[in-house]
């Protein structure tokens, strides 16, 4: 993980997406409070999180469990006067330590892969307030079968891998109704996230050059970046947004 981090450390983003998308996916939520209650599950770096404080009047949550990535965005946080609308939590999407219904909306961008999809709507859901909504992005298959390389890569990197079709039964099954769905464009992938992480691999490969481990991660790096730009028209990360049933 070490190596991971420093492959990450001081993005803008820690995963495709936008501005645009984020205000999107909101605009997909009716009958909010003035003031909603907001948890942004696996916050990162909080990109997203200020982001969602610049579209919404409401108080948000950031949780994490790295918690560099929680320094930066409390850095941030204070320096733009939010503190009395954004805290910061250190904790575990897998063990939420919130009261039941607790908030109004659970957000979280590109993050739900690490609990699964499926096991994160079931997890999380009971923090909803009734008629709450969730909005998650989650890397998602946009057409059937897709080339063996791609399909083999993402296979062994992420086995619960769905469809969006696959993934919007998944929202059925767990008791959401889905109020909307689209893909992050493919610029959201590059501009905060894949391009400043190519400018740093060169000098990664240098700092690290005795070390096999670090490189075979940088490897790793580098060929899930190829797949993407060879394969982009296969998958996506979608955003989901459904309010509680």
């Amino acid at each position: 993980m070490k190596i991971f981090f420093e492959i990450h450390k001081d993005l803008p983003r820690e995963g495709p997406g936008d501005i645009r998308s984020t205000q999107r996916a909101f605009g997909l939520m009716n009958g909010l409070p003035t003031d909603p209650q907001i948890l942004d599950i696996g916050c990162g770096p909080g990109k997203q999180t200020l982001d969602l404080a610049a579209i919404s009047s409401g108080n948000i949550t950031a949780l994490d469990n790295h918690q560099p990535f929680l320094d930066h965005l409390q850095t941030l946080i204070n320096a733009q006067g939010l503190a009395n609308r954004i805290r910061t939590v250190n904790g575990s999407m897998f063990e939420l330590e919130f009261p039941a219904q607790s908030f109004d909306v659970l957000w979280s961008e590109g993050a739900i892969y690490i609990i699964g999809f499926e096991q994160g709507l079931k997890t999380w859901r009971p923090l909803l307030k009734p008629g709450g909504y969730l909005a998650v992005s989650e890397i998602s298959w946009l057409k059937p079968d897709p080339p063996q390389d791609v399909y083999s890569f993402w296979s062994a990197e992420y086995p619960g891998m769905r469809s969006v079709e696959q993934n919007l039964l998944t929202l059925q099954d767990c008791q959401y109704r889905e109020t909307g769905h689209f893909c992050v464009p493919s610029s959201s992938w590059w501009t905060d996230y894949y391009t400043p992480m190519l400018a740093r691999l060169p000098r990664m490969r240098t700092e690290f050059r005795d070390d096999p481990e670090a490189l075979a991660c940088i490897d790793e790096t580098e060929k899930e970046i190829d797949m993407y730009r060879k394969y982009s028209d296969w998958y996506g990360y979608v955003f989901y947004v459904a309010q509680a049933g």
